[in-house]
């Protein structure tokens, strides 16, 4: 008996690391007019060229048909299971994961799953899944792996600075960002997920100065807290990533990789996004 990773698309962990770690991924989908697809089936940057085409699509959560054949599939082979998915309050996905345990325990009354709400997306997500999974691998338990991606989702950050406000207004997913509607041209927000959603952690006026903010956090957070793992995200903007990612690289005397955000994520955010996950060796947050 194993202890089994799932998580959800959002996560958008490199396809080396799930396949080496065993993470399984339930799939989000999007929706044109004429047309809906699984964010894992389409390419980011076909999808970002069909986004400028058609417009802003909408985004849905799996069905509770696909959730429960993949839970079933894992308890049914005798394992246990660990689910981790986007935030709560951004998606139904959670809930919909907690309702199916239910059902499937019903129909395996042995079963054990777990579920843990990561209270964020992209690589904040990720990292809690790719920490649960190497703690499943070492031979855990179900309740020591939970723990652990519990830790990790305190102990990490996401920041990230969208190129323009327009798609995080259109989604309604801006949060506790949204009284900076009103001055898209005049500051540059840095965004952080807490408690859940997307807030501010601070304004400025140009995207180097917002730039040079993040940097700074990380740093601050580098002496606090110590950093174990960071990766920096963005959506169809790799050479201004790449530029980052090598800075922070020579700040911070650690490996950092570059991980593009797919299409479930970045039709909220918008192309030309950059933004950072770490995780520290303390606790960031209670």
């Amino acid at each position: 008996m194993a202890v089994k990773i799932l998580t959800d698309s959002t996560s958008y962990i490199p396809e080396w690391i799930r396949e080496e770690l065993d993470i399984k991924i339930i799939s989000l989908c999007v929706s044109f007019p004429d047309e809906s697809m699984k964010e894992t089936e389409i390419e980011n940057d076909v999808f970002y060229e069909m986004m400028e085409q058609r417009g802003i699509p909408i985004s849905s959560q799996p069905s509770v048909g696909e959730l429960q054949h993949e839970i079933e599939a894992v308890v049914a082979s005798g394992d246990d299971l660990l689910g981790i998915f986007l935030s709560s309050e951004m998606s139904g996905t959670y809930a919909s994961a907690c309702k199916v345990k239910e059902m499937v325990i019903e129909k395996y009354p042995a079963a054990k799953i777990e579920m843990v709400d990561s209270r964020s997306n992209s690589m904040q997500l990720g990292f809690a899944a790719i920490v649960a999974a190497r703690a499943a691998k070492e031979g855990r338990t179900l309740s020591e792996v939970k723990e652990i991606a519990e830790e990790n989702i305190r102990r990490s950050r996401f920041l990230f600075i969208p190129d323009n406000l327009v798609y995080l207004k259109k989604g309604g997913r801006i949060g506790g960002a949204s009284a900076l509607i009103g001055n898209l041209l005049k500051i540059i927000p840095i965004l952080t997920v807490e408690n859940g959603v997307t807030t501010v952690l601070r304004t400025v006026r140009t995207k180097a100065k917002a730039i040079r903010t993040m940097i700074d956090k990380v740093l601050k957070d580098q002496f606090e807290y110590g950093l174990r793992e960071i990766v920096v995200h963005h959506i169809n903007c790799y050479e201004q990533a790449k530029d980052l990612a090598a800075k922070l690289q020579e700040k911070l005397k650690m490996d950092v990789s570059i991980c593009d955000i797919g299409p479930v994520i970045g039709l909220h955010v918008g192309p030309g996004a950059i933004g950072i996950v770490y995780y520290a060796k303390k606790d960031m947050r209670g």
